[in-house]
């Protein structure tokens, strides 16, 4: 009859009749606590290098967006000031011409104007015009209330526009407002 040792166990030699025990063979497949302490070291390394070029990455990519913010704030009046340069060429062509009557300077003002507005335009500023609207502290300034017909709290003149850049308010319009007429 022969042995019935499972087969992934070593065989004896024909001539022994020892079996090897079980604790015998898993010693010769399982590595040694040193090879798995030098396997994990390396493993623990890789990870660590891995981590310090991530950490490297991210300290760039931070670097790099601030720089962008820098280089962002510095130049994002640029298009503005591009659009500029044009109504200042006309201003200074107007002074240069001595010999003009004031209806050719008074046509070159408005050419100059139409310019402007459309570099406000393109600019995004938006000019506030409240005439005959409610009173909007948050766009307006109020200067001045006068007794008028009609609803209190509305803007009955208008003494400077305001204007605003991306619907922000730079500049409140300054304005008089009505109030109630008294009895």
């Amino acid at each position: 009859m022969q042995d019935q040792t499972p087969e992934f166990l070593p065989q004896p030699e024909p001539g022994t009749t020892a079996a090897p025990t079980v604790e015998a063979a898993q010693a010769d497949t399982m590595p040694s606590l040193e090879d798995l302490l030098k396997a994990a070291e390396l493993k623990a390394a890789e990870h660590h290098d891995a981590w310090l070029r991530a950490k490297a990455e991210t300290e760039n990519m931070r670097r790099r967006a601030q720089e962008d913010i820098g280089r962002a704030g510095k130049f994002a009046s640029e298009k503005f000031a591009t659009e500029l340069l044009a109504v200042k060429d006309s201003l200074e062509a107007a002074l240069a011409n001595e010999k003009q009557d004031a209806e050719a300077l008074r046509a070159g003002v408005e050419i100059t104007l139409k310019q402007l507005v459309a570099a406000f335009e393109k600019s995004n500023v938006a000019e506030i015009n409240p005439l005959d609207e409610k009173f909007d502290p948050h766009r307006h300034q109020a200067i001045s209330q006068v007794e008028a017909e009609g609803e209190p709290n509305r803007v009955v003149s208008v003494l400077q526009k305001g204007y605003a850049l991306h619907e922000r308010v730079i500049r409140p319009a300054l304005v008089i407002v009505s109030k109630a007429k008294s009895a």
